[in-house]
C-alpha cells in the first residue's frame, strides 16, 4: 500500500499539473474568441462566464486522458531518473505489479472521462447552443451602453443618449456607416432618429434597427454633394438570417437515444463517447514502456515522440468519426480497430520493455 499510496501520488499529482497548464490554455484561446465576439456585439459579455464554464465538460474530455498519459512518462520517467524505479524492481516488484498499480488511478481518471463524455458534454454542449441561439434571436442591445460610441455590427459606429431598462429600445440614436451604392462608388452615411428598436423578419429571419423620426445624410467621397433624407420610419439590416443549428443533431443527443438512432452521425458519435475512457487505458498501457528513460536522457528524452503517438491515434480517431458520420467507413467496424491496433502497440511495448528489463 505504501507503493501504491506513492505512485498513485505522483501520477495523479503530475497529471493535475499538466491538466492545469492545458485547461488554461485552452480555455483562454476560447475566452478571447468569445470577448472578440462580445466586443463585436454579437454576443452580450454578461453571458461569458456561463459559456465557459459548460465548456468545460468538453475541455476535460480531450484534455485528462493527454495529461495523464504525460503524467505517467513524466512521473515515471523522474523515477528512472531518480533510480527508484531500480531499487523497487531489485526489492521484488514486478512490471506487471508497477502496471497494475497505474490501472487504478487510470480507473479513476477513465470514469471521469466517461462521465463527461457520456453525460456532461452533450448536455452542455446543447445549452451553449440554445444560450447562443436565444441571443441571436434576442431583440434587445444589451452589448451597447449609453452615452459612448461603439462598433455596432458590419462595421457601424453607433452612440445612443439613452437605453430602456429591458435593453429594447435606445433614445436619441446616431449611426455612421460606409457603405457602396448600387454602382460600387464608396460613401459615408450619417443616421440621426428620436427612437430605435430592433424587430425580426418572421419570413427571412434577418434583424433589422428600426429609426422613428429622424435625418439620414449620405455623402460621396471626393464630391461636395450631399444626400438628406428624412423619414418617420426607417429600418436598417444589422445582420442576414445566420444558418439555423439542428438542436437535434448528433452531438446533442443524449446517449440512450444514440443507441436507438440508425444515422450514421449519431452511430460515431456513439462510438466517440464510448471510446474515450477506453482510449485512457489504452494510453496507460503506451505510456509505461516509454516512460523508460536513461538517466543519461533526461525524463523529457521520449516526451515528443509520445505526443506524436498521441496525436496520431487522436487524428486517427477523429478521421473515423468524419468517415462514418459520412458512410463511407461502416459502423461495424467504426473506430474499434483504431483502439485495437494501438493496443496491440502497447502490449508489444510492454513485453519488449519487461524482455530488457524494467529497470534497465
Amino acid at each position: 500500500m505504501i507503493i501504491f499510496r506513492y505512485l498513485a501520488r505522483e501520477i495523479l499529482l503530475t497529471m493535475s499539473a499538466v491538466a492545469g497548464v492545458l485547461l488554461l490554455v485552452i480555455m483562454g484561446s476560447r475566452f478571447i474568441r468569445y470577448f472578440s465576439n462580445a466586443a463585436e456585439g454579437d454576443i452580450p459579455a454578461s453571458i461569458l462566464g456561463s459559456l465557459m464554464m459548460y465548456h468545460l465538460p468538453g475541455f476535460l474530455e480531450l484534455i485528462l486522458p493527454l495529461s495523464f498519459f504525460l503524467g505517467i512518462m513524466l512521473a515515471y520517467g523522474q523515477l528512472y531518473l531518480n533510480s527508484e524505479i531500480t531499487v523497487l524492481v531489485a526489492c521484488g516488484t514486478s512490471p506487471n505489479r508497477l502496471l497494475t498499480v497505474s490501472l487504478v488511478p487510470a480507473a479513476l481518471v477513465a470514469v471521469l472521462v466517461g462521465v463527461c463524455s457520456l453525460w456532461l458534454t452533450p448536455a452542455s454542449a446543447l445549452h451553449n447552443e440554445l444560450m447562443l441561439e436565444e441571443q441571436r434571436s434576442k431583440i434587445d442591445f444589451s452589448s451597447l451602453a449609453p452615452g459612448r460610441f461603439q462598433e455596432f455590427g458590419s462595421g457601424r459606429i453607433a452612440y445612443a443618449t439613452e437605453v430602456a431598462e429591458d435593453g429594447r429600445r435606445l433614445s436619441e440614436v446616431f449611426i455612421s456607416e460606409r457603405q457602396k451604392r448600387s454602382d460600387g462608388t464608396p460613401e459615408s452615411a450619417v443616421t440621426r432618429a428620436e427612437l430605435g428598436y430592433q424587430v425580426t423578419d418572421g419570413d427571412t429571419g434577418s434583424r433589422y434597427l428600426v429609426l422613428e423620426n429622424g435625418e439620414r445624410y449620405s455623402v460621396e467621397a471626393g464630391t461636395a454633394e450631399a444626400e438628406r433624407l428624412e423619414f418617420g420610419t426607417y429600418a436598417v439590416r444589422l445582420a442576414r438570417a445566420s444558418e439555423t443549428v439542428e438542436m437535434d443533431a448528433a452531438e446533442f443527443l443524449k446517449t440512450g437515444a444514440l443507441f436507438n438512432s440508425e444515422d450514421n452521425e449519431a452511430r460515431a458519435q456513439l462510438q466517440w463517447r464510448l471510446g474515450a475512457p477506453l482510449m485512457v487505458f489504452v494510453l496507460t498501457l503506451l505510456a509505461m514502456p516509454l516512460s523508460k528513460v536513461n538517466p543519461r536522457q533526461g525524463r523529457f528524452a521520449k516526451l515528443l515522440p509520445a505526443i506524436f503517438l498521441y496525436v496520431a491515434y487522436l487524428s486517427l480517431l477523429l478521421a473515423a468519426m468524419d468517415a462514418i458520420g459520412s458512410g463511407s467507413l461502416p459502423a461495424a467496424i467504426g473506430m474499434w480497430p483504431i483502439h485495437g491496433v494501438f493496443l496491440l502497440l502497447g502490449l508489444l511495448l510492454a513485453y519488449h520493455s519487461q524482455r530488457k528489463g524494467m529497470s534497465g
